[in-house]
């Protein structure tokens, strides 16, 4: 197995396990950032790879796409992280004009802009659930309230993968009634 047959496969392996802790169904919305640099070991930004940043989208949609999860791709700071993301999953949203590039949003993004069908890049978004791989910083575009989920193999290559999935507030204090499958 090359290391981008390992990537494409960790990220896969990722996102099912997410998938399955957050309980995301058809329509929900999973944002994932990802520095292609850490993945293979360097600074965030510093080597930008656009083989790594397509096998790890490629990873991660043949998780979704089945199940009709959208994915949004955060880009990174240069984009100010706006979300590539197909414009049926977010309707009536502000557009925003942007392709994404290896060192000017992203390599993950400009794989998700070149791939997901009628890409659009956004400003905001209100993702339930998140991946951050890497230590991009993915917490502004999910629901309230994100909750951490650990996952069983928390790397790919060498960047770190941080989980999140969300939850409704709780309300009401203690005399409140919850409904627990809403956790």
């Amino acid at each position: 197995m090359t290391e981008l047959e390992r990537y494409r496969d960790q990220a896969a392996a990722a996102a099912e396990e997410l998938v399955q802790a957050a309980g995301l169904r058809r329509g929900q919305i999973l944002v994932v950032g990802c520095s292609t640099s850490a993945v293979s070991g360097h600074r965030i930004g510093s080597a930008s790879a656009p083989e790594i940043g397509q096998v790890i989208f490629e990873g991660i949609r043949s998780v979704l796409y089945p199940m009709g999860i959208h994915l949004a791709a955060q880009c990174c700071e240069h984009l100010n992280r706006a979300l590539i993301v197909e414009a049926k999953a977010v309707p009536g949203a502000d557009i925003v004009n942007v392709v994404p590039r290896p060192k000017a949003g992203g390599s993950f993004a400009t794989a998700a802009y070149a791939c997901l069908p009628n890409a659009v890049a956004v400003e905001h978004i209100r993702a339930d659930a998140g991946m951050d791989i890497g230590g991009v910083l993915i917490g502004m575009h999910l629901r309230e309230v994100a909750v951490p989920v650990q996952l069983s193999n928390g790397q790919i290559g060498q960047a770190m993968i941080l989980a999140a999935r969300t939850r409704p507030k709780y309300i009401g204090g203690e005399r409140a009634v919850y409904d627990e499958s809403l956790k």
